[in-house]
């Protein structure tokens, strides 16, 4: 009788896991779906690039201003509260962009994206902590890559489904566009605003369909021993920022998550201006083949940290892609389109290698840390942004300045800037966390 117990004890928390680590491929979908979206707002709105980078300034706004509010969810209700909460956001946030797409009004969109956003801080908030500390702390970095390798799937996934399903095939150049009658060009804004209903409509109803499967999930929350680190009930965010390793590590991801968004988004504009020839279509293929290096790189990489120390192998990555993302820049070529393809797998190991160091010897305030490293995710927002308008006055490849300095700063980081102390509370300790699983 108690080995049945036991046994399905054990299938239930196998089911939690694998539906924990499903969150990750779902907003893979959403993150990289908005790489599409740049270059299709661009021309359906006829943007400069500054103005199609709001796409992801408002959608990492969104990580931004949502990370507490999740944060003081989880700590009241706990996990499956707040992913419950995310999973809801996101739905109604991709169900938004049919009433956007009907009306034609680009803050209407870039609004639906900050819904979509603040869902998916929910979503990160929770998954990526509960990932840490379901388990040993030595194996921490490995166990959230491993569960983020599962995060380029949904990228990849979003990417395709946008390449064929949101991009038309019907490109027009300025003295093509300006021969076409009023009549013609409306048409032609019409077909594209409306390309991306139905890819959306399906995108919330099938997330609206996940989040009921979470609500009927009986849902086990994993907890550091109450003696391990600062108390819960004095966790605070004046006492979180006491610790050098987890400020320097706010700063890396903040950093990593603008290089990474500023790489995809532009790649397609990038890849477009090097080889004028492509088609949006075929310059997305770029995209696609840069997530398919992220995943790999997940994978490898993973495999990589049972040999060599997670923080060191992120430095030697940062290293090559400061020189590659130069590359990208003096090269205006094919050979800078392969340089910033490349970029990617060494990007692979960045987040959730950073996240974990960051959460590292921080005790009872790991989900406090988790909301602050998820607000870094703001990164994406800014220097986006900044990459925009660094290529409206000057050129794309410019632009790709910003993610080499970005890629030092990590590796900055991972070389000197991890140095955990024990803030001013004085009283994380070394000891290993234990689980006390509670449905």
């Amino acid at each position: 009788m108690k080995d049945n117990v036991m046994q399905r004890s054990k299938q239930a928390g196998l089911w939690c896991t694998v539906l924990v680590i499903s969150l990750f491929f779902l907003w893979g979908f959403a993150n990289n779906l908005n790489d599409i979206l740049v270059q299709q707002f661009k021309k359906t709105f006829t943007l400069s690039d500054f103005q199609s980078g709001l796409v992801q300034s408002a959608f990492y706004l969104g990580y931004f201003f949502c990370a507490i509010p999740a944060a003081a969810v989880m700590q009241k209700f706990g996990y499956k509260t707040a992913i419950v909460v995310g999973l809801f956001l996101y739905s109604c946030g991709a169900l938004l962009f049919y009433p956007a797409a009907e009306v034609q009004l680009y803050s209407f969109f870039l609004a639906a994206l900050f819904v979509i956003a603040s869902g998916l801080t929910f979503l990160e908030t929770s998954a990526n902590p509960y990932i840490v500390v379901m388990g040993d702390r030595s194996t921490a970095q490995r166990r959230l890559n491993f569960a983020q390798s599962f995060n380029p799937l949904g990228s990849i996934s979003g990417v395709l489904i946008g390449q064929h399903f949101i991009f038309t095939g019907v490109e027009y150049s300025a003295a093509e566009f300006e021969q076409l009658s009023g009549a013609q060009q409306q048409a032609f804004f019409d077909s594209e605003a409306l390309a991306v209903q139905m890819p959306y409509l399906v995108l919330g109803s099938v997330i609206l369909c996940w989040c009921l499967l979470f609500v009927f999930t009986r849902f086990k929350e994993h907890r550091p021993h109450p003696d391990t680190g600062v108390p819960a009930d004095k966790a605070s965010y004046r006492t979180l920022f006491s610790y050098r390793h987890f400020r320097s590590a706010a700063f890396a991801q903040f950093c990593y998550v603008g290089a990474q968004v500023g790489v995809w988004s532009f790649i397609i504009r990038y890849t477009l201006q090097a080889d004028p020839d492509l088609t949006e279509k075929l310059a997305a293929n770029a995209l696609t083949a840069s997530l398919v290096l992220f995943m790999l790189g997940r994978f490898i990489g993973t495999w990589l940290m049972s040999r060599i120390e997670g923080r060191r192998l992120m430095v030697i990555f940062a290293i090559t892609n400061v020189f590659l993302t130069l590359g990208a820049a003096l090269l205006f070529n094919d050979i800078g389109i392969i340089c910033l393809v490349l970029v990617s797998f060494g990007m692979s190991i960045m987040f959730p290698t950073i996240f974990a160091l960051g959460v590292d010897h921080v005790g009872q305030q790991t989900k406090l840390a988790a909301s602050v490293l998820v607000m870094a995710i703001v990164g994406g927002a800014v220097l986006t942004a900044l990459m925009g308008a660094l290529s409206d006055v000057t050129n794309i490849q410019t632009a790709f300045l910003l993610p080499a300095l970005s890629f030092a700063v990590i590796g900055w980081f991972g070389y000197r800037g991890y140095r955990p102390d024990f803030g001013i509370e004085n009283s994380c300790t070394d000891s290993e966390p234990v689980i006390e699983p509670t449905v």
